[in-house]
């Protein structure tokens, strides 16, 4: 059996090439630490470093680089979204890629499911301001609505104290109790889930596209 694959997609408004530390990439990598001592093969796709323009369509043209995330997207059994919060919000990378993925859930896999059937779906999210729940629930109920599976307790993020103050890399972020245990839950019921899922997929029966 060929090795269960995680992706991040980390929607940091912040480019590789700035050399900013990511908070976001710092805390999705406590996950992927777990993942990789289960021999899960894991990749964090920092979105800021694609051209990936605004639109729903798999394929806009133009330098679009969208269809080659969209390729590690579809070869992977864990997907989970990364995001800073602005305002409250996720990011609008973030919103970016997720009417992407909208964008290309028409397409089918070999039983006519959406092509994210038996996909495990998760959230991680840092900042120093309110707003993790608001955020995950979007991104939870985005990544459900195109046919990822959303296990529970799939969310795992570090706020802080409101208003300025440290991110989850300056501070007591790496040591939160909090943070840590669902950081833990995150990856193990994703990774429970899609072990399972590969051994047992969802029917098709009552979920084709046509």
């Amino acid at each position: 059996m060929t090795k269960l694959k995680a992706i991040v997609l980390n929607a940091s408004l912040k480019q590789t090439k700035a050399e900013e530390p990511s908070h976001t990439e710092g805390l999705s990598r406590e996950v992927l630490e777990i993942l990789e001592k289960e021999g899960v093969e894991t990749e964090i796709v920092r979105l800021a470093d694609y051209h990936i323009p605004y639109g729903i369509s798999e394929d806009l043209g133009g330098g679009d680089m969208w269809p080659q995330i969209f390729e590690k997207v579809k070869e992977a059994d864990i997907v989970l979204f990364g995001t800073p919060l602005w305002l409250g919000e996720k990011s609008s990378l973030a919103t970016v890629a997720m009417e992407r993925l909208y964008g290309s859930s028409g397409e089918t896999n070999d039983k006519g499911q959406s092509i994210f059937y038996n996909k495990v779906g998760g959230v991680i999210i840092t900042g120093n301001e309110d707003g993790a729940k608001h955020a995950a629930a979007s991104v939870l109920y985005g990544m459900s609505h195109i046919g990822f599976v959303v296990p529970p307790n799939v969310d795992a993020y570090w706020v802080g104290e409101a208003g300025p103050g440290p991110s989850y890399l300056e501070g007591e972020g790496q040591n939160n109790e909090f943070t840590k245990k669902h950081v833990e839950m995150l990856a193990y019921n994703t990774l429970h889930f899609a072990r399972m899922l590969r051994e047992n997929p969802i029917p098709a029966e009552g979920n084709q596209m046509e």
